[in-house]
């Protein structure tokens, strides 16, 4: 699929878990999305926006699916409190019948499937007649990810960072442009910012290198010289907020309706 692997639930909570919470809330406020609907949640990961659609969506029921079993585990511990079904499942190859949701959703996922329009025909494949289709990918092209800041300071001190892929993906013209060749109906789109604060230095350094990220291992691969000015680089696009350090990073998110 890509340079990522997510297939570790614990790591991937530990960089991206408070990441998703934030994001997840404002984007679930921007769609605005009917109650009591029957929910597709694509791509969800260790269930953190599952968890959301379920706390404040007032839905039906929801139906989650990740390709990776280990964030499918993840996710089903939280099963007893979520009115959520999981299964193991591809974006490229959802298994539900014709018109089987209202409102189908992804979250910070699009950009990473290898085939997008696919995925786009088979989350409107799903979707009722009328029904809700949603996305948001982080604006990894504008370089305003959580990853940022440290993919800036690695530059700073004269390395390239290692590509991300699905960087081409994440603009808000791909999405429409993904969105409308679909076949969408009203799509509309728009950008989200969202800040996270880390109560220390060190707990910033350690969400932000899990072990299966490249660029984990690319600084795992440096001097120690390196690496302390690598820490000192960071530490410039760094912000003191209320409980300690941090900063804000930008979704791009857009939606759209299935034809009736």
């Amino acid at each position: 699929m890509t340079a990522y692997s997510f297939d570790d639930s614990e790591a991937y909570e530990q960089f991206m878990g408070r990441w998703s919470r934030e994001v997840g809330k404002a984007f679930l406020a921007w769609l605005q999305p009917p109650k009591g609907a029957h929910w597709l949640d694509v791509g969800c990961g260790t269930g953190i926006f599952t968890e959301l659609i379920s706390d404040s969506c007032a839905p039906a029921s929801v139906t989650a699916v990740d390709p990776a079993a280990s964030q499918i585990a993840t996710a089903r511990k939280g099963v007893a409190r979520m009115k959520a079904e999981f299964r193991l499942a591809e974006a490229q190859e959802l298994p539900f019948p014709d018109g089987s949701f209202d409102v189908v959703a992804s979250s910070l996922v699009l950009n990473f499937v290898p085939d997008r329009a696919r995925a786009m025909s088979e989350m409107l494949r799903v979707a009722r007649p009328g029904g809700l289709i949603a996305a948001c990918v982080w604006d990894l092209a504008a370089q305003l990810s959580p990853s940022g800041p440290l993919r800036h300071a690695i530059r700073r001190i004269g390395i390239a960072p290692p590509p991300i892929p699905g960087t081409d993906a994440s603009t808000i013209a791909a999405l429409t442009d993904l969105f409308e060749n679909g076949g969408l109906k009203g799509v509309t789109a728009t950008a989200i910012e969202v800040t996270v604060s880390f109560p220390n230095f060190e707990d910033f350094w350690l969400s932000q290198t899990p072990h299966y990220a490249p660029t984990t291992k690319l600084i795992d691969a440096m001097s120690w010289t390196d690496r302390q000015a690598l820490k000192e680089a960071v530490r410039v696009d760094l912000q003191a907020l209320p409980g300690g350090i941090g900063y804000s990073a930008r979704a791009n998110a857009i939606r759209g309706h299935r034809r009736a």
